[in-house]
């Protein structure tokens, strides 16, 4: 048993973080990402779909007046995900959720920046006493030392309630109103520095356990995903958001509109928070791009500055869709022989990368 426990560790360790984004911000000038703000959502998925999140591409979910939102997995190349249309800049994130059952089956809850930094709750099917927690800075995978367990009775019969609560010094992650796992700032540096710019969530289902899966990721996962014991639903309850603004929830400015890079330094008092109105129009001339609109006023932000000062270039694409991570920049390996893909965007494309590039260049803009 304690040998079995020690593989699962260094298999959950050997980890690869998401290495795709649209637009970097500490390589180029990018859109701006729209701010949850002041607003405080509290989304109860039993009631059905909500506009606050935005399907991504091949994803269709039911809905059930008990269970909440279905994320239902059928086959190798299913992976139903959805994602927030606005970002936190540190905050809390409350979800109550029933993880998929299935070997080789994993359901995840996802932080994600632009520039790569991630913050993930992890479920792995055919495992029903621990849930795996684990991070990533700048998509950083040349060190392995951040993945971690924590136990919770039967997470795919019983809902709990998952939390990340993250401030400019410390993130937790919480079960059910316990602090299971405390990671400070001060503590971490370099390639496993504190995750710490403007972050989308992401709640998914994908399938590790796939015949063309590296050989680590499948041993990760349980082994390869037998399908006539599907389907294998996840069931994502109820979700509550609240947004720091940059601050630790009790200090920060009073509402923000936009998050924007200030620098290419990727640290968090380099991000400027935007006040102001957004337009449905992006006046690239004028203002700084954002995802979905552009501040039109007067902005106050961490380093104080008119909205109008912001950087107008911009790149085209704003779309935040992850790529396979196998296929793009993972050559770590473990020892079994494989890698082991587990790390938010690469995890979640992993499964909906056979579907093709023509997918990938259909997907909606977030």
């Amino acid at each position: 048993m304690h040998i079995k426990t020690l593989t699962a560790l260094a298999l959950a360790s050997l980890v690869s973080a998401q290495t795709y984004t649209d637009c970097d911000p500490t390589k180029k000038t990018c859109p701006n990402d729209k701010a949850l703000g002041k607003e405080i959502i509290n989304i109860d998925f039993t009631k059905g779909e909500n506009s606050f999140f935005k399907n991504m591409v091949g994803t269709t979910l039911q809905y059930d007046n008990k269970l909440g939102a279905i994320y239902t997995i059928k086959k190798e190349t299913d992976a139903p995900t959805v994602a927030s249309s606005r970002y936190i800049f540190f905050g809390q994130v409350d979800v109550t959720v029933r993880a998929a059952f299935g070997k080789g089956v994993v359901t995840s809850f996802v932080l994600q920046s632009d520039d790569l930094d991630e913050i993930d709750w992890e479920w792995i099917g055919s495992d029903s006493a621990q849930v795996q927690t684990n991070y990533f800075s700048k998509g950083c995978t040349e060190v392995y030392n951040r993945g971690g367990f924590s136990a919770v009775a039967n997470p795919q019969n019983e809902f709990h309630t998952y939390t990340i609560k993250w401030t400019p010094t410390q993130l937790d992650w919480i079960i059910d109103g316990t602090v299971v796992r405390t990671l400070k700032a001060s503590e971490v540096s370099g390639c496993s520095g504190f995750p710490q710019t403007p972050m989308q969530i992401k709640l998914g289902t994908w399938v590790a356990g796939r015949k063309d899966a590296a050989q680590g990721t499948i041993e990760w996962a349980g082994g390869l995903t037998d399908f006539s014991q599907g389907p294998f639903n996840g069931y994502y309850q109820s979700i509550k958001i609240q947004d720091y603004m940059g601050g630790d929830g009790t200090t920060g400015p009073k509402d923000a509109t936009e998050y924007q890079y200030g620098d290419k330094s990727g640290t968090w008092q380099s991000v400027k928070v935007l006040q102001g109105t957004s337009t449905d129009n992006v006046d690239t001339t004028t203002n700084a791009p954002s995802k979905t609109g552009t501040a039109a006023s007067t902005a106050t932000t961490l380093s104080t500055v008119p909205a109008s000062s912001a950087s107008s270039a911009a790149d085209s694409s704003v779309s935040s869709l992850p790529i396979d991570s196998t296929l793009t920049n993972n050559n770590d390996t473990s020892s079994t022989g494989g890698n082991v893909v587990t790390g938010g965007a690469g995890k979640l494309a992993m499964s909906i990368a056979s579907l093709g590039a023509a997918l990938f260049a259909g997907a909606m803009l977030l």
